[in-house]
């Protein structure tokens, strides 16, 4: 029987729900309990049968608890992340990790400085999505790739909560844009991101962005769209990667898309077509000798392995696999966002 870690989870909405949920599941963690600044989610916990916690106080002086998983408003995450850790907790925040590089150097010198264990829960790294686009793109599937699209859409707006805050980190470059620019920087990986141009929306909210679009161009002519908005009521395709010899596209989060690459590159003649009022042979379609379609390999990954990286972190001494310098990565793409779209400008990117 391996020993387990004891957990406490830290804000009891939504993700907090959940973490606690998933936590009372696995075989290597035991949930000690939850806390939450407000009553009616305490009141939840306790119908549901959980221990819950006074104060943070009180969770930090359970010398039972290993672990705290921090699902608080955005910009609390630094002060309980940095009072867990000298208590001598290890930490999970929920993601943006904070809102600026400067508190983020805060947590990583308070995790230094303790030896514990900080790290953030960026759990789209296992979207079956992501991980089939990543699979193509690590395999060279379609030769040298030149473009991607990241997108997501929606048509509800913001959430009429916190996430529409200024005070609390709201908007949609720190809900969603943490994720997917997280997931282009672990698919480049190695490679250097050059520039950042960007321009965020205020369509349905004035206070924070409600969308953004950012262009990332890296080196070896790669150039990335991420897109994030939320007054769009016709979707676009979740990702579409473009290479030499081939284009994939991914239509949504239940892996529907294809493949199409090339098969003949000597025969380039076509027949024109009518486009508009006028005829195009540049972009008639190819004949289907010259191209082949393939059904995408959906690669299907597992999240719970972000909570055994966890344990093995903190009984087997192992490598976090969400790191310290990723973050670093990470929060400074995010502020060079903000900086374009303030400036309407093309911000220089060196890290």
């Amino acid at each position: 029987m391996k020993e387990k870690v004891n957990a406490v989870v830290v804000g009891y909405g939504g993700m907090g729900g959940y973490h606690a949920d998933r936590i009372s599941k696995m075989e290597n963690f035991n949930l000690l309990g939850i806390y939450d600044i407000k009553k009616e989610r305490i009141d939840l916990a306790k119908e549901r049968k959980i221990n819950t916690y006074n104060s943070l106080e009180e969770v930090l002086a359970d010398e039972k608890a290993e672990l705290i998983t921090i699902a608080t408003y955005n910009e609390s995450h630094k002060d309980i992340a940095i009072k867990a850790m000298h208590a001598g907790k290890n930490v999970i925040s929920e993601k943006p990790v904070t809102l600026s590089s400067d508190d983020l150097e805060e947590m990583i010198a308070a995790s230094n400085e303790t030896g514990k264990l900080f790290t953030v829960h960026q759990n789209r790294r296992w979207d079956d999505d992501f991980a089939t686009i990543k699979n193509l793109y690590d395999k060279n599937e379609l030769g040298k790739v030149f473009a991607i699209d990241s997108r997501v859409y929606g048509s509800r707006g913001i959430p009429g909560d916190w996430r529409g805050e200024k005070e609390h980190g709201g908007g949609m470059v720190l809900d969603w844009g943490v994720h997917l620019l997280d997931q282009v920087l672990m698919l480049t990986e190695g490679k250097k991101l050059l520039t950042v141009y960007a321009s965020l929306t205020n369509i349905t909210n004035y206070e924070v962005d409600d969308g953004f679009r950012a262009i990332l161009k890296f080196e070896d002519d790669l150039e990335i769209l991420v897109e994030v908005f939320t007054n769009n009521f016709i979707e676009a395709p979740r990702w579409y990667m473009a290479g030499e010899n081939g284009t994939a596209v991914i239509e949504n989060w239940d892996l529907k898309g294809k493949i199409i690459k090339i098969r003949n590159w000597d025969k380039i003649d076509a027949v024109p077509i009518k486009a508009g009022t006028g005829l195009t042979k540049t972009m008639a379609p190819r004949t289907k000798e010259t191209i082949k379609k393939y059904p995408l390999k959906k690669i299907k990954v597992n999240w719970e392995d972000y909570y055994d990286n966890i344990y093995d972190v903190i009984k087997n001494g192992e490598k976090q696999i969400v790191t310290h310098d990723q973050l670093r990565r990470s929060m400074k793409l995010i502020e060079a966002i903000f900086k374009s779209a303030e400036l309407n400008q093309v911000i220089k990117f060196d890290i």
